[in-house]
């Protein structure tokens, strides 16, 4: 097990942070929940449009609460006050190695990863709602950007992520299938999924522009 831990911080090491001041603020942008605003709109707007009742809606946005309570409320409230596994940026051991964005330490512990786990599950129970396969790839590579973000600024290992993204996924699944048992799903049209994927592109352009404007400032 030491071995392992080790590893994790050796491997946390090689993919934390840069010298590019225009990718720290790439990633600040995305790793940021306010960027992601449009996006919760966006999926919102395709369950509206595609269920005919408020009953139905209400199902489903009952559905993606209770991914967030069980993903990412029970690891910030229960998992990593009872596990204490320091982040990096608080480990005695590795901290004064981790490359920080502005000063962004986060919180004292780590495991697992809320930001994994929380767009994980959210990913894969839309994805298994809709099952358009550009909708799917798009949402899945949503949350790895997440969890690469959480690398880059040195507060999670690659355990917390891996475990998170396990957790998440489980839970999503999960939570589909008690969904799949209160009620019948809705067949989600191709047009309307494209409309989470042109706001996911939009999003990734935003964090881009704003980088680049605040390079140059």
């Amino acid at each position: 097990m030491e071995e392992l831990i080790q590893y994790d911080k050796q491997l946390l090491l090689m993919l934390n942070g840069s010298d590019s001041t225009f990718l720290d603020s790439v990633i600040m942008t995305l790793t940021t929940a306010q960027t992601w605003i449009p996006l919760y709109l966006a999926l919102f707007y395709v369950v509206w449009k595609t269920n005919r009742t408020a009953r139905e809606i209400f199902f489903v946005l009952a559905a993606a609460g209770l991914c967030v309570l069980l993903a990412g409320t029970i690891d910030d409230t229960i998992v990593k006050p009872l596990v204490a596994r320091w982040r990096p940026t608080h480990d005695p051991e590795i901290g004064s190695l981790i490359d920080t964005v502005d000063g962004y330490r986060g919180g004292r512990y780590g495991f697992f990863s809320a930001h994994a786990s929380n767009t994980f599950s959210i990913a894969i129970f839309f994805s298994l709602l809709m099952r358009h396969r550009l909708f799917v790839c798009f949402m899945v590579c949503w949350s790895l950007v997440n969890c690469y973000t959480r690398l880059y600024l040195g507060v999670h290992y690659p355990g917390d992520i891996t475990v998170g993204l396990i957790w998440g996924g489980f839970v999503g699944w999960l939570v589909y299938r008690i969904y799949c048992r209160v009620t019948i799903p809705a067949k989600y049209s191709y047009r309307d999924c494209l409309v989470p994927v042109i706001v996911l592109c939009l999003l990734l352009l935003y964090a881009l522009v704003r980088a680049t404007i605040t390079t140059l400032l």
